[in-house]
């Protein structure tokens, strides 16, 4: 503590924290001294010490006891470096978490921490900058364990993971796909696969220009034309972004407003078929079981459609609002790509329905809340960190949990190319 510009240590408690940092050599220590002390006016001398290294080498020889003593060298001596970055950041020793247990992974490494009353996750977060400058690390991030309270995980990164060359889509050499089964979508910080469940759940993508916001729709699209029993509904809005999927879609529209409210008012009219069939087979949605295919709605450039004043374009969102509110429970997704969905492009109405969001690089963080929604940057998550260079990178935000950082698999133009003609060859369209 500092009183009056002076620091001044408490050696008696700095002592007994040494101590308890080193239970097991203190504890050792004072048994040896105490046995010694006792057997030598027995056994004398020579005897007492032959018979203590004697009880020194069946302690290590035994193997239950060897596995104890190596389990618990190594977990004082992790909670001592532990304890040393948190006294660099200026954690009170009283209330610092207690080290659990460390897992090394590509990116650094995840420690699980029990926490104090008086220091919780929350109160972790807000100091993860001194964290990271204690641990000497590129970042930390404070992850609460979502059935306990008094767990957390701080996950400690030593270098950018997600740096380099981008991974080619696993799915480039299949025939046929499940979608129901969910999509892989990029990898994670701790390089751990991040699938896409897209049944029951739709999807808002955003970034600027160059983010890679085309590359993850075309694997979102990709997926929904792999799997045969899916029915592709594309509206792009430039035309070309998804013109080489175009004969693996039911309904594919282009710029021309007319047509995407006529082509919308086809796929409502398709939503109240599906709700019948639901109704008449006594089930309350379609879904793995049911033997029904999803539809797969993807529009690019989604504030081409609803920027602007005209009877046209509000019939366009009613309509789109109306198959994002219901739509789910006939088995359709809708999948959105925009740079910025702001309230004056995209309605909040529509935007507020989508459960997933893929935040990739924003110029600012209020476009990235806009995304991932309000709050976000502030707690961190913020994709106008994410450096341009890495394109592909960005936070994705599944419904109820912590955005996630990752990066999405590449589909370079030669494999989209070869993926719309297996998929094509699986729909039986192809010429």
């Amino acid at each position: 503590m500092s009183t009056s510009g002076r620091h001044v240590v408490d050696y008696p408690a700095r002592l007994a924290r040494m101590a308890w940092n080193r239970r097991l050599e203190t504890g050792l220590t004072l048994a040896t001294a105490v046995a010694r002390v006792a057997l030598v006016p027995i056994l004398g001398l020579g005897r007492a010490d032959a018979l203590l290294a004697l009880g020194a080498f069946a302690l290590v020889a035994w193997p239950t006891s060897r596995t104890w003593l190596v389990d618990r060298y190594r977990a004082e001596r992790r909670a001592r470096r532990w304890g040393k970055a948190f006294d660099a950041a200026g954690v009170d020793p009283a209330v610092q978490p207690r080290v659990v247990d460390e897992h090394p992974t590509p990116a650094g490494v995840v420690v699980d921490v029990a926490l104090s009353p008086h220091l919780t996750a929350t109160d972790l977060d807000t100091i993860r900058e001194r964290l990271a400058v204690a641990f000497d690390a590129t970042s930390v991030r404070v992850r609460p364990d979502a059935t306990r309270a008094g767990r957390a995980q701080l996950v400690v990164a030593t270098r950018d993971p997600l740096a380099g060359a981008a991974i080619p889509w696993p799915w480039i050499g299949l025939r046929r796909a499940d979608l129901w089964s969910g999509l892989p979508l990029g990898i994670d910080e701790d390089d751990g696969l991040v699938v896409l469940d897209l049944a029951g759940h739709h999807v808002l993508l955003g970034g600027e220009p160059g983010a890679g916001k085309s590359n993850a729709l075309s694997l979102v699209v990709g997926a929904a034309a792999l799997d045969p029993t899916v029915e592709l509904w594309c509206f792009d809005g430039k035309l070309v972004e998804l013109a080489a999927w175009k004969r693996c879609c039911r309904r594919f529209v282009g710029p021309d407003l007319a047509e995407a409210v006529d082509v919308l008012r086809e796929l409502r009219a398709e939503m109240e078929s599906r709700f019948a069939e639901v109704l008449e087979r006594g089930i309350r949605k379609f879904d793995e079981t049911s033997g029904v295919g999803m539809i797969v709605v993807v529009i690019d450039e989604l504030a081409l459609y609803l920027q602007g004043k005209s009877k046209e374009r509000d019939e366009l969102a009613d309509l789109l609002r109306d198959v994002v509110a219901r739509g789910r429970a006939a088995g359709i997704v809708v999948v959105a790509a925009t740079q910025k969905p702001a309230a004056d492009v995209v309605p909040t109405s529509i935007r507020d329905l989508f459960g997933v969001r893929l935040a990739l690089r924003c110029a600012t963080r209020d476009a990235s809340d806009t995304v991932l929604g309000v709050g976000w940057a502030s707690r961190g998550y913020s994709a106008s960190d994410v450096d341009p260079a890495l394109r592909g990178v960005g936070y994705l935000l599944a419904e109820g949990v912590l955005p996630r950082r990752m990066r999405c698999f590449i589909l370079d133009d030669d494999h989209l190319r070869h993926v719309a003609r297996q998929a094509e060859i699986g729909r039986g369209t192809a010429r």
